[in-house]
């Protein structure tokens, strides 16, 4: 029962950060190779704020969306003046810096050791100690999440940066500014990364920099790419897949001796026959 309610965690967690990829990727058109580094930002803030200083974990979530929002801000607007691949590789390399910042800052984030012993969360003095409230915790935070994309992608906001996706120029030429609105979906973005990386933190109770490095952004971008782009149930689905296959694959019965090579070959196999299947993803709406 533990290991379902702990895999049910895990993703609560990452839904939220396959729909914020998506805002970025699919809704507006954007392909950032920074995610990790955002989450690694809420994750960090929470876990130095809670251990360290003895602040409340509400009070560490909004803290950890505060830096975000300054950090993606400032890194957007460095961002803005690339296009195309370029801006994918500045991304490529916002992340490696953001990965060196939390190897590097020992005093600060424990550096390769990182941080341990991250306390529970206490929310309005109540202690969530068992893994099935964090469950709860973690899907009452998922479930505004979604509310909260839906009503993103549905108003006037969302149906602009989709505009933008489509067609930058004409946007343009109606008189919107590209560039503040691909800025506001980046730190929209940025901020949901950070959420669910305060959670992360706290339920694992231990982080360092390995969990926050460009693999990690890749392992996000699979999400969306297996359901689909602009889809919200296309990253709802890709997050739980992605989760749950290599999971399920420990119970084939492989040898001992090779189980762990051929998980990884044929959780590789069954990615490139979906992908071959479904080249747009199992529910997208948008092919880049």
């Amino acid at each position: 029962m533990d290991y379902i309610i702990h895999i049910l965690i895990i993703i609560s967690i990452f839904v939220p950060l396959a729909l914020s990829l998506d805002l970025l990727v699919g809704r507006t058109g954007i392909l950032s190779i920074t995610h990790a580094g955002m989450y690694g930002l809420g994750a960090y803030t929470t876990a130095i704020l809670t251990k360290t200083y003895g602040v409340s974990f509400l009070t560490s979530v909004a803290v950890g969306i505060l830096v975000t929002v300054c950090a993606s801000y400032m890194l957007s607007k460095v961002l803005s003046r690339l296009k195309g691949d370029y801006y994918t590789l500045g991304s490529f390399g916002a992340n490696i810096i953001l990965f060196s910042l939390f190897m590097n800052l020992t005093p600060l984030t424990g550096g390769p050791m990182g941080i341990f012993n991250i306390p529970q969360a206490v929310i309005f003095g109540i202690p969530v100690t068992s893994t099935l409230a964090f469950l709860l915790v973690s899907l009452v935070f998922m479930c505004l999440v979604i509310i909260f994309m839906q009503m993103i992608t549905t108003s006037r906001f969302g149906l602009i940066i989709q505009a933008i996706r489509d067609d930058t120029l004409a946007t343009e030429v109606f008189g919107y500014n590209v560039k503040d609105f691909k800025t506001v979906a980046f730190v929209i973005s940025a901020s949901i990364a950070s959420i669910a990386g305060s959670l992360y933190s706290t339920y694992i109770s231990f982080i360092d920099p390995s969990s926050f490095t460009l693999n990690e952004s890749i392992f996000m971008l699979t999400m969306i790419i297996i359901g689909g782009f602009a889809s919200k149930r296309g990253a709802i689905f890709g997050a739980v897949f992605v989760i749950l296959l290599p999971e399920l694959l420990r119970f084939v019965g492989l040898p001992d001796s090779i189980a762990a090579q051929l998980r990884v070959a044929i959780y590789g196999a069954i990615l490139m026959y979906l992908m071959y299947k479904k080249p747009t993803g199992v529910f997208g709406n948008y092919t880049p």
